[in-house]
């Protein structure tokens, strides 16, 4: 085996490169003829270490102020980096209060306009902003009244038993779709009115169907009542409420439902909000022939049955001037009729809170016998009241100092339904109608002369029992001219017993009544006639009486005069028409019932009132005369989500100036 060896070094040709090593400056100096020269080791070794000193110590002055510099620009940009977050944060935070008030003026100034030129066509603006406050809504970013302002109770109103924040609701054609109810209910109206629901989805007419007349601020729209179905509607506001069940905690089953829809949960079961109503119009399907009343009164029932459970107040749309021959049901016979079915089937909703029908009739039946109809109709079928006013085939004239450009005059030869603030002095008369009619205190049907034979106020044919009636003659004269206390207690009980006894044993003698009496009559306390009008003045439940806090020395002679507003929770008893009736009284009264004779009085027909509203001043107005609810629409589309907010402001001004004493010219002076 051949012995292995390791291979030679080969060096390498390439010549070695020496680094030349740092020279002290301590060993050079420079010579006579001013050359360079190395001085020797021994002499500057120590010059070589006071060198590395020297050196040493610069090098640390300089990394020191090397880092002190650093330092100061560290401090400097984490300075400037707090202030310009904390700016920035207070800008972010200061912005979603400002952008989410619905009293910021961003929205009337900035985003309608923004909508408008964005979207040409006003259905595809609507649409358009309907789902950006959907969005923002499920995030919980979306405009709402800040700081309760109706918490103070200066524009509270009593509507169907319930204490509301604020007189001012929205119409119905605002969330056609139910997408949008609570973003709506937060931004500060009291009642929200979604639809119309049809039984079965329907497209509505073709597009377009919308047009603005911005010189007017009025809209004309022939929609159609384009509607997803009952059943669509009723799922989405039946996972509302059982959303709204599970964020209280008590589940999400049906169980938790029915819970809040009893008034478990202490809010009302439609609006799911203190102080703030839900309402839902429903109307006929267009393919329905308006002659066959059985299928229209299914229609209106069908919607009833599915919708009633989530809300508060059901209004039955026989007005929208889009859908032919609808306006024919509001004849009284055929009407009737319809609303009866409606409030029968209102009446077997499975939930212990009532659910409220009204009506929502047109502006153009305004003949007296128009509106007499009507009036009989809500009467006999027990509705609970009246919606004023809808879009109108009528076109007005242009407000005072506005001209109508061209463009827009052939918008207003498009057929439908026209809303504006043109059409307010009309809504103002037709309430003023309709208030007159359903205060009448013997309601005079418009088919007869005189006023029924059986009227709600009629007096007993039966002697009452126990005390007489007081009267309006002093104690004295009733001493005088009336029989005495006990007497009539004797006369009482021994019709009584007669009446008792002549069935079930044999005639009983007149001593053994006598003696009956006399017996009762030894543990009878004596009561003076003072003590019997004040017991008689009682009366058994207390009333609450009617808020309205907006009446006014300007009502008409033949207009009701609201009580004032309330502000204690004390109950008072009062038997004026404005006044609820007791517990006891059925929630819908039939037509048998309300004309037999009761010593209850008539239930007071509630008003809400839509056409032309615009600002605080005219929603006053609309209470003035007559109505329960102001409510709008077109001043929606154009003044945005703040209108609202905007209208409570004027209106709570406009209450403040009324009740500022005038001061004259000689208090002045002085």
């Amino acid at each position: 085996m051949a012995c292995l060896r390791p291979l030679p070094l080969v060096r390498s040709s390439l010549p070695r490169i020496h680094k030349p090593r740092p020279i002290c400056p301590e060993r050079v100096y420079r010579s006579s003829n001013n050359t360079l020269h190395l001085a020797s080791r021994s002499w500057t070794q120590l010059n070589c270490s006071v060198c590395q000193l020297r050196t040493a110590a610069t090098t640390a002055a300089a990394v020191a102020s090397t880092n002190t510099a650093q330092d100061a620009r560290s401090s400097f940009t984490r300075l400037k980096n707090l202030l310009l977050g904390t700016a920035l944060s207070l800008t972010l935070v200061f912005g979603f209060y400002y952008t989410t008030d619905t009293r910021s003026s961003l929205h009337e100034y900035l985003v309608i306009p923004l909508l408008r030129y964005v979207y040409p066509d006003a259905e595809d603006a609507h649409e358009f902003g309907n789902k950006a406050l959907k969005f923002l809504g499920s995030f919980g970013l979306h405009p709402r009244e800040r700081g309760d302002p109706d918490a103070k109770g200066d524009l509270a109103v009593e509507v169907f038993g319930h204490q509301l924040g604020n007189p001012v609701g929205t119409s119905a054609g605002i969330d056609k779709h139910c997408e949008i109810p609570d973003v709506l209910l937060l931004a500060g109206p009291a009642i929200v009115e979604i639809g119309g629901v049809t039984p079965q989805p329907q497209e509505g007419n073709p597009k377009p169907r919308v047009w603005r007349i911005k010189s007017q601020n009025a809209l004309i729209n022939r929609y159609g009542l384009n509607s997803e179905g009952a059943d669509y509607i009723a799922m989405r506001l039946r996972q509302r409420l059982r959303e709204y069940a599970y964020h209280m905690g008590l589940g999400i089953d049906q169980q938790a439902e029915q819970m809040i829809l009893d008034g478990g949960a202490g809010v009302p079961p439609g609006s799911l909000h203190q102080g703030k109503l839900l309402a839902v119009q429903i109307a006929k399907n267009k393919w329905t022939k308006d002659e066959d009343i059985e299928s229209v009164k299914k229609d209106y029932v069908y919607c009833t049955s599915l919708l009633g459970r989530y809300a508060d107040i059901i209004v039955v749309n026989v007005s929208s001037p889009n859908t032919p021959g609808l306006r024919s049901l509001q004849k009284s016979e055929p009407l009737t009729d319809i609303l009866e079915a409606v409030v029968g089937a209102a009446r077997k909703v499975k939930r212990k809170t009532p659910v409220h029908v009204m009506v929502k009739v047109s502006p153009d039946e305004d003949s007296e016998e128009d509106v007499r109809g009507i009036c009989d109709a809500v009467w006999d079928s027990g509705v609970d009241g009246v919606v004023v006013g809808n879009t109108t085939k009528k076109r007005p004239d242009p407000l005072p100092g506005y001209s109508i450009p061209e463009q827009e005059q052939r918008y207003l030869s498009e057929s439908g339904g026209y809303s504006g603030p043109s059409t307010f002095g009309r809504t103002v008369a037709l309430v003023k109608r309709y208030r007159k009619i359903l205060n009448e205190s013997s309601y005079m049907r418009a088919d007869e002369t005189s006023p029924p034979s059986s009227t709600i106020n009629a007096p007993s044919t039966q002697e009452p029992l126990g005390n007489p009636e007081p009267t309006s003659q002093s104690p004295s004269s009733d001493s005088k001219d009336q029989p005495s206390i006990g007497s009539s207690i004797a006369s009482s009980a021994k019709s009584l017993l007669l009446e008792t006894h002549s069935e079930t044993r044999p005639p009983i003698t007149d001593s053994e009544v006598d003696a009956s009496v006399s017996r009762d009559k030894e543990h009878l306390k004596p009561q003076t006639p003072e003590e019997d009008a004040e017991s008689k003045s009682q009366p058994i439940i207390r009333l609450p009486e009617r808020t309205n806090p907006f009446s006014s020395s300007s009502n008409t002679a033949d207009e009701p005069s609201p009580s004032p507003a309330s502000q204690t929770d004390s109950f008072t008893a009062s038997s004026s028409p404005d006044t609820r009736p007791s517990p006891s009284i059925p929630p819908y009264p039939t037509s048998s019932s309300s004309s037999s004779s009761s010593s209850h009085p008539p239930r007071r027909k509630v008003i809400f009132a839509t056409g032309g509203i615009t600002n605080g001043a005219q929603a006053l107005q609309i209470l003035d005369a007559g109505a329960d609810i102001s409510q709008v629409y077109t001043a929606l589309v154009y003044g945005g989500i703040g209108t609202i907010s905007k209208m409570k402001m004027e209106m709570r001004a406009e209450l403040a100036a009324k009740a500022k004493p005038k001061v004259t010219q000689t208090q002045k002076g002085s």
